[in-house]
């Protein structure tokens, strides 16, 4: 018990207490449920990688984003973690690739440079088929900052660089909003043609 606790309080988000929980509950279950979550997480190992190309989780390599002939091979959106292309993808509006950084910058949990995956994004920027980069970071103080950062290294490329507009949200309300996403508001607007 004291084993499965301590594995599963590695997992993110997962204290002590709730691990605690877990692990209590899988003890209670019935045996099936049991080795169907550990026959969930081995598959889950052996089955998924890393893109070769985006870093995208994926069981094909590479994954069917960069595999597909009808997207387009001159824009990049650069996202944190795998399930923001998801979220991209509902919109329905972007037909280009992706790049996987699977992180942010914080100097609060020790994250720097080196541990984002940028090397393939500079890599894949030299084969000369990239126009724009779009940076699709979250508006956070570690998203922002990361932002930051890949425009620096992406200056060298000769690429557009360009970044997600922030702001009011639709259907909400301006009067709650807070000074930071009012000043984003107002920075990202755009023109209105009649």
């Amino acid at each position: 018990m004291t084993r499965l606790i301590e594995e599963l309080r590695k997992l993110p988000g997962i204290g002590a207490k709730s691990a605690q929980r877990l692990a209590f509950h899988i003890l209670r279950s019935p045996a099936a449920e049991a080795e169907a979550l550990a026959d969930a997480v081995r598959e889950l190992k052996s089955k998924l990688r890393l893109c070769s190309t985006c870093n995208n989780i994926t069981d094909i390599d590479p994954c069917r984003y960069c595999a597909s002939p009808t997207r387009s091979r001159r824009i990049i959106c650069v996202v944190e973690e795998p399930g923001n292309i998801a979220v991209v993808e509902k919109t329905r509006s972007y037909n280009g690739l992706y790049h996987v950084l699977h992180g942010t910058l914080s100097a609060l949990h020790g994250v720097g440079p080196e541990h984002l995956r940028t090397e393939s994004l500079m890599d894949r920027l030299e084969q000369g088929e990239v126009e724009e980069v779009i940076l699709a970071t979250n508006p956070t103080v570690e998203g922002e900052a990361t932002a930051a950062y890949l425009a620096g290294l992406l200056r060298a490329a000769s690429v557009r660089i360009t970044r997600i507009a922030t702001g009011v949200p639709a259907g909400s309300d301006i009067e709650f909003a807070d000074e930071v996403t009012m000043t984003r508001a107002m920075e990202g607007r755009r023109e209105v043609k009649y």
